[in-house]
């Protein structure tokens, strides 16, 4: 799959089937290399003409606006070091370029190198190069997955670009105490289609023996009680000493107010780079917030590498879940888990990635003894008189357990317990991960409530691991909501599986027939399962007439894992003289019109007549009836409805046009030609206007995903703009701003 956004097409993005987008820009050839890591496994192998420096360009100049910041970055493997660059053109040209840091190292396996720079004034055309500087004539360099266009980011990350990356340059972040920054190119392997991190790290180094430390100097609002998850990948030194992350927030003088540290557990030896998390709920006078990293103990020149720096709002283990991401993933310790009786103990695992079903860490309960121990959480807020679901995801990591005893304890407003459930037992028949959910409903006077775990070890030293806690208020699995005067109906799936578990989605009509429903990626026929919850705004469902969803999960083998089924839903068009015309592809843009006159249908036909001497009937010979073709009449009856109708035909896209049942027509996928839009009377100040649309039936699109905002909010946004009216030069309509669609 292409990289998205990419400037670059997908031959010189892939190198397959051909070299065609590469050529020589200095000290060398262009060949066609093997074992490439995209699907073609095509690679581009630039050989050195004689030694020294060799650079290799597209062969393209892509256009691009003086001002904005660009990123490029490829993945590469060779027998000495390398770098990329942006060089900046206008017309033929050359007005600069931005390089990266070359890398520290050289390697024949793949790693990344990326850079980033921000066009500079009169460019307005860039080209990629890739530069290495072999040792001798005829020395190959590897290249792929080659990317140029506007930077790469975390949508919801309060930090802007060069602070999450460091690409431009290191100034988004400063030394606090005994530390230099710096920007360096480990030589770093990254998954394929790990767009988000680049080859460029940044780097803090320990001036002088003991504690150090960087802060990142962006200061990004918050809200307070709002729940903050933090994250860096993080590269220690191989020397022992102490990695941290902190999430500190501050007040509106900005007067640091909480911090959280969170301390990397790394293997040993550590060679890597490790993704370090922690969390926290902003306090009530916190306006800002920042990350800072750092060594404890850090020996003179020791050198910490982070990369993909990111704070957002944190996420929740389970949709609903009361339960913060601290208590339940276990990412910075223990959090408010105790031992409330019994000989067990308590920590998080430890090294990083040695045991976890979430994240990187779980919670380790030892028991010392073949005895019970009870394991509490701290308590969460609850509404009383509703069920609540408890559940915990655990595997034995050593020794046996007889049984895990997962339960719910209630309590009020003054702490006071009132009431206890009764909990399920659960045996552990081996050494996987094995999701135990309990549920009960709240008594009278409940507002709170923690999780009890009750541990029984049937040996010695035996240790179990706990990840992944939740509690939340059951809700309806699959639940289904019509939304007449916005003509779509709401799907709903709760509780969905995760791990290479794929669904497909259907609306069926009362007749039986299944019609496959739309989602982001097209229609939902076996497409991934990300979340745990999904929902689907049908935006193609019929008016006046009965239908359901249902709903088929598989393995990742294909075999069915389970089905499901909503209620039935009815949309209403409540007058009979309107209709609706939708863009599948941008129900933003969907329309409610007046109808003037229905059309007239034809329904053309391809034929060639020959007419035979001396033989009365012509020879006549047919193609297949196309579809109807008629010229619908509509009315507009506002400013606001001749703007909206304007955009929604703008685009030349297949639409669907709507009807209410009974009026002889049916719902039908359509194109519209040539528009006529007349004036319904000669006064100036009229706002209607009829217009008469060319309609020819088409088919449904198969492959058009419903456009949204992909995760984007309005903090992806302040992040990135100061002011509204930078957003002008970017973006020509608010519908450009929520897709990000850059002019």
């Amino acid at each position: 799959m292409a990289i998205p956004g990419n400037l670059l097409s997908s031959t010189t993005e892939t190198i397959d089937p051909n070299t065609s987008g590469w050529t020589s820009h200095l000290n060398c050839t262009m060949h066609m290399g093997i074992g490439g890591r995209t699907g073609g496994g095509g690679c581009l192998s630039v050989r050195s003409v004689a030694a020294g420096e060799m650079q290799a360009r597209t062969v393209s100049s892509y256009p691009i606006t003086a001002g904005t910041t660009y990123f490029a970055f490829a993945d590469t493997a060779g027998v000495v070091g390398e770098r990329i660059g942006i060089r900046w053109m206008y017309g033929a040209i050359q007005l600069g370029i931005t390089w990266s840091v070359p890398t520290t190292g050289s390697s024949a396996n793949w790693h990344r190198v990326s850079v980033a720079g921000v066009a500079p004034a009169g460019a307005t055309q860039a080209q990629v190069l890739l530069s290495s500087t072999e040792v001798g004539a005829n020395v190959s360099h590897f290249w792929e997955n080659i990317y140029l266009g506007l930077p790469i980011r975390t949508v919801g990350n309060l930090f802007p670009f060069n602070t999450e990356s460091s690409e431009v340059d290191a100034s988004g972040w400063a030394p606090v105490v005994n530390a230099s920054i710096s920007r360096q190119t480990p030589v770093m392997g990254w998954a394929v289609d790990n767009y988000l991190a680049g080859g460029q790290t940044l780097a803090m180094t320990a001036v002088a023996a003991g504690n150090a430390s960087i802060l990142a100097v962006d200061r990004p609002t918050v809200t307070p009680g709002l729940e903050y998850l933090a994250y860096a990948y993080l590269q220690p030194p191989t020397v022992a000493s102490t990695a941290w992350i902190e999430l500190r927030f501050y007040d509106v003088n900005d007067n640091q107010i909480q911090a959280t540290r969170s301390v990397l557990a790394p293997p040993t030896p550590a060679t890597g780079m490790y993704r370090q998390r922690v969390s926290d709920t902003a306090p009530a006078n916190a306006a800002s917030c920042s990350l800072a990293a750092g060594l404890d103990g850090a020996s003179a020149g020791q050198v910490l590498r982070l990369e993909t720096i990111v704070i957002i709002a944190a996420p929740q283990l389970q949709a609903g879940t009361v339960v913060p991401y601290a208590d339940g993933s276990f990412e910075q310790g223990v959090a408010g888990w105790t031992v409330a009786n019994g000989v067990a103990t308590i920590a998080r695992t430890s090294p990083w990635g040695d045991s976890f079903f979430e994240g990187a860490y779980s919670l380790a309960i030892t028991s010392s003894t073949a005895t019970t121990s009870t394991i509490r959480s701290a308590k969460f807020p609850v509404v009383e008189g509703v069920n609540w679901r408890a559940q915990i995801i655990a595997h034995v990591d050593a020794g046996t357990w007889t049984s895990v005893v997962v339960r719910v304890r209630w309590y009020d407003d003054a702490n006071v317990e009132v009431g206890v459930s009764g909990g399920v037992s659960y045996s552990l028949p081996g050494s996987s991960w094995y999701a135990m959910p309990s549920d009960a409903t709240a008594p009278a006077g409940a507002t709170q409530a923690s999780i009890d775990l009750v541990v029984t070890a049937a040996a010695t030293a035996s240790v179990l691991h706990v990840d992944q806690v939740v509690l939340w208020e059951v809700l309806p699995q699959t639940a289904v909501e019509e939304h007449s005067d916005g003509g779509y109906a709401t799907l709903t799936l709760r509780e969905l599986p995760l791990d290479d578990y794929t669904i497909t989605v259907q609306r069926v009509a009362a007749d039986g027939t299944r019609t496959l429903v739309r989602g982001p990626s097209g229609l939902i026929d076996r497409q991934a399962i990300t979340s745990d919850l999904l929902v689907i705004e049908d935006h193609e469902a019929p008016f006046g007439v009965q239908f359901y969803y249902a709903m088929t999960i598989y393995n990742a083998d294909g075999t069915a894992y389970v089905s499901r089924s909503s209620g039935p839903v009815t949309l209403d068009l409540a007058d009979i003289n309107e209709a609706w015309l939708k863009d599948p592809g941008n129900p933003q843009r969907n329309l409610r019109v007046l109808v003037k006159q229905a059309p007239d249908w034809s329904e053309p036909i391809e034929q060639a007549v020959h007419r035979v001497r001396g033989r009365r009937n012509a020879v006549i010979l047919s193609g297949i009836r196309g579809g109807q073709e008629g010229d619908l009449s509509v009315w507009t009856r506002s400013d606001e409805e001749r703007k909206a109708l304007k955009l929604l035909l703008s685009s030349g896209n297949t639409l669907l046009w709507q009807v209410a049942p009974g009026m002889g027509e049916e719902d039908m996928y359509v194109k519209v030609g040539q528009v006529g839009r007349a004036r319904v009377s000669p006064l100036a100040q009229e706002q209607w206007r009829a217009w008469t649309l060319p309609l020819t039936e088409a088919d449904m699109p198969l492959t058009t995903g419903v456009n949204g905002a992909a995760g984007r909010t309005w903090q992806d946004v302040v992040t990135e703009f100061a002011t509204c009216a930078d957003l002008l030069d970017v973006y020509a309509t608010s519908e450009a701003l929520l897709l990000d669609r850059r002019g």
